[in-house]
């Protein structure tokens, strides 16, 4: 079974104010999908209802046939799940190996310390700033300390928004770098969405087109770059 997060007849949205609109989509096991589309389209909001931060109208979202949609975010974290946001992803107050310790909070005293361990391993350029504030950090370090803080409780899945954004496009690069990593040598299946959509689709395996809340696309990310209408329906790739 190739599948491993189902998104099926999806309205979803935040209250009163819906965003999607009857999205259907299968998330590849161990590959990089990639979620694109123009600004506003749904993208960011269809990664927080697969991380219960949404209100979901109708529809079903399911990780290996585990019911996703109704639970809280904690309970889908528990089942696999980590979700990188673009922003507020790490405590600027605490030192870095702090907010690692924040990040698993849950676990036990010596399976932290071999998490540490394993994800310093990953992210080896951390070790560099172990006792530096957060607050201290570039964009880049910033954004690596978050991702070792998702990895750190060892998720089936980590769901990437936007994670090169504000970045220079060379710690962008080196990012989208870790993300290929994550999937190559831990066999993560990762779901990332990025504005920057000529770069992801390039690295990616498969892609999803959102426009105006629905899905006007699924298939491989070389077969979207191709695809004869994609610079009408997405303005910001160039061809």
């Amino acid at each position: 079974m190739n599948d491993m997060i189902e998104v099926r007849n999806l309205n979803a949205g935040y209250r009163r104010l819906q965003v999607l609109f009857d999205v259907s989509a299968s998330f590849d096991r161990e590959k990089i999908n990639v979620i694109v589309g123009p600004n506003g389209s749904g993208k960011s909001t269809l990664l927080k209802s697969i991380f219960g931060l949404t209100t979901i109208y109708s529809g079903s979202i399911t990780l290996d046939g585990v019911e996703l949609a109704g639970k809280a975010p904690h309970e889908i974290a528990r089942i696999g799940v980590a979700y990188l946001p673009q922003t507020e992803n790490i405590f600027e107050n605490l030192t870095v190996k702090e907010n690692l310790k924040m990040a698993g909070y849950v676990l036990g005293k010596d399976e932290l310390e071999e998490g540490i361990k394993d994800v310093a391993e990953v992210f080896p350029a951390i070790k560099r700033y172990w006792r530096r504030k957060a607050k201290l950090l570039s964009g880049g370090e910033r954004q690596m300390v978050a991702m070792a803080m998702a990895l750190l409780r060892k998720p089936k899945v980590m769901l990437f928004d936007e994670p090169t954004g504000g970045l220079a496009p060379k710690i962008a690069s080196e990012v989208l770098s870790k993300i290929i990593e994550l999937r190559d040598t831990l066999n993560m299946t990762i779901v990332l969405v990025e504005q920057n959509a000529k770069k992801v689709l390039e690295i990616g395996d498969k892609a999803y087109l959102l426009v105006g809340g629905r899905l006007v696309f699924e298939g491989g990310c070389q077969d979207l770059l191709s695809h004869p209408r994609f610079s009408s329906l997405y303005l910001g790739i160039t061809s």
